[in-house]
């Protein structure tokens, strides 16, 4: 049986996201990954508390709350990869393995600039956003075509696995679909 996973690509205006499209021209600087198509279980390296950036680590992120809940436009593209059922254990192993260690974690705040100039850096138990959904396809066998430390949030948007499954704004995608299930339930 055919799975997915899916890949969020988004442009929040916090003041880093604002920072870094600034540097980058890209039109999303943001990137998590969802076992799902509702994003009810959606994850990234990103900011730990809604009103400062740092301390970031491995979070749970849910549209319409916390930093996501910040923004009533949040411009996304969200990408859906095909997996094996046993591709979509292991990943559900690794986030898995992510929150039971989240305390080990960090964002790779000092990564970012190797990043930028296109160097490999690779630093133990830290991540960008990028490097993490990078890093996650890679250990379930989605090839990669450099290495993940060298991912950044565009590159998603060309990754030879994924297909378009949406794009546009976050919150009117999320709320749409979570309305027609809340119509499911409330008519059965």
């Amino acid at each position: 049986m055919l799975e997915h996973i899916f890949i969020i690509v988004a442009q929040t205006q916090t003041a880093p996201a604002k920072f870094f499209k600034f540097f980058t021209k890209k039109p999303y600087n943001h990137v998590s990954l969802s076992g799902s198509a509702d994003l009810s279980d959606m994850y990234s390296f990103c900011r730990t508390y809604t009103f400062t950036p740092l301390p970031a680590t491995f979070n749970r992120e849910i549209v319409g709350k916390g930093t996501l809940g910040l923004f009533d436009n949040i411009p996304c593209e969200i990408y859906k990869i095909a997996v094996t059922e046993r591709q979509k254990e292991e990943y559900y192993s690794i986030i898995r393995h992510f929150i039971n260690n989240r305390d080990v974690y960090s964002y790779n705040i000092i990564g970012i600039l190797p990043l930028y100039f296109n160097i490999e850096y690779n630093r133990k138990n830290s991540f960008t956003c990028s490097q993490f959904v990078a890093y996650t396809l890679d250990k379930i066998g989605i090839s990669l075509e450099k290495h993940f430390s060298l991912y950044t949030p565009d590159d998603f948007r060309s990754f030879p696995e994924a297909e378009l499954f949406y794009i546009g704004e976050l919150n009117s995608f999320y709320n749409k679909l979570h309305s027609n299930e809340r119509k499911t339930i409330m008519s059965s």
